[in-house]
């Protein structure tokens, strides 16, 4: 456990006062012997589709600070990989930040980027924000960043910022995210975990109004969900960052930034003013501070194992195992080529 000091300003968040902030970090690898069941229910039981689906097909103008935040933490995290990339998939960049997006390009300045963005609007916005003007010649000789809804190539790392917590198949999620990986490739994500906005959550069950969030799963559900879709070697650990606004207004305006209320049972029409007034002034009256509880997860796609009853295989996985000098490729990686295409 360490103690650090978030103050300042930062990507257009303000950030007031010198409280320390307690980052917890815990950290959990799934041996083989603890693989044992997976999540009964792999969708979280909160979440409203239809609200989830809505909300994905928004697009951000400017990518949340925290999610910038917890992005650049993520990169850093890169450090203990050796291998390098020669294709990458960055799942959601305009959520997942753009500054992040930046930071992983320089880090694999020569791999081929692939940005995925399924809402026409979230497409339009990424292909103008990477959008590089042909009169800079330093541009020429850099791999170009494709812009898609839908990947055709397997790739070696698929990258998602914040995501997960929003989806309300996670499973599906999973799935693709395996289907978008070449075998041995790796997978880098982060979301929100149970403890996020729990000053928030004590606040609203005081007054008796419903949950101002839906419920956010725990690291180790997901790491059996990674297991159970057919990932290998998960690694998930968390930390919980603790940040202080100045006024009421600006807390609720961070909170916007994102994401929304999922649950199915929250407040099915419009607040009024006076609920509004109450709800400031009730935020006005304890520390104006909100707890974000980060899960970081990293996942390998295994190779097919041989031996066992095959499920389908895609062509291009056949042809990468021929191509190693395996004679026969059985396995549950399911059919790719099903998978690969974000639904």
């Amino acid at each position: 456990m360490a103690d650090m000091a978030l103050t300042g300003k930062a990507c257009g968040l303000q950030v007031f006062g010198q409280r320390q902030q307690r980052t917890e970090h815990r950290v959990n690898i799934l041996a083989p012997a603890q693989r044992l069941s997976p999540m009964s229910d792999p969708t979280p039981p909160t979440i409203d589709p239809v609200a989830a689906q809505r909300w994905e097909r928004g697009a951000h103008v400017q990518s949340p600070w925290l999610h910038e935040e917890v992005g650049r933490r993520m990169v850093q995290r890169l450090d203990c990989i050796k291998s390098t990339p020669p294709r990458w998939v960055h799942w959601h960049a305009g959520r997942g930040g753009w500054q992040t997006q930046t930071l992983l390009q320089q880090r694999y300045p020569q791999a081929h980027c692939t940005v995925l963005e399924t809402s026409p609007r979230a497409l339009s916005q990424a292909r103008q924000v990477l959008r590089t003007p042909w009169w800079q010649p330093g541009q020429w000789f850099k791999p170009r960043v494709d812009v898609v809804n839908q990947l055709a190539t397997p790739a070696q790392l698929v990258w998602s910022n914040m995501a997960l917590h929003m989806a309300a198949n996670p499973q599906q999620l999973m799935r693709q995210w395996l289907a978008a990986l070449d075998v041995d490739g790796f997978l880098m994500f982060s979301c929100l975990g149970p403890d996020t906005l729990k000053e928030l959550r004590a606040l609203y069950q005081r007054l008796n109004w419903p949950a101002p969030a839906h419920d956010f799963t725990d690291m180790h559900d997901w790491g059996d969900l990674l297991i159970s879709v057919g990932f290998a070697e998960p690694v998930l650990d968390v930390e919980r960052i603790v940040l202080s606004f100045e006024t009421p207004e600006r807390l609720l305006q961070e909170l916007r930034g994102l994401g929304r209320n999922l649950h199915p049972a929250r407040f099915p029409a419009l607040r009024a003013r006076q609920w509004h007034r109450q709800l400031l002034q009730a935020l006005g009256q304890q520390p104006l501070q909100l707890t974000f509880e980060v899960v970081y997860g990293h996942a390998v796609k295994p190779r097919p194992k041989p031996g066992k009853a095959a499920d389908q295989i895609s062509l291009a996985d056949l042809r990468r195992a021929l191509a190693q000098g395996r004679a026969a490729v059985t396995g549950g990686q399911g059919t790719a080529a099903q998978e690969l295409n974000h639904e």
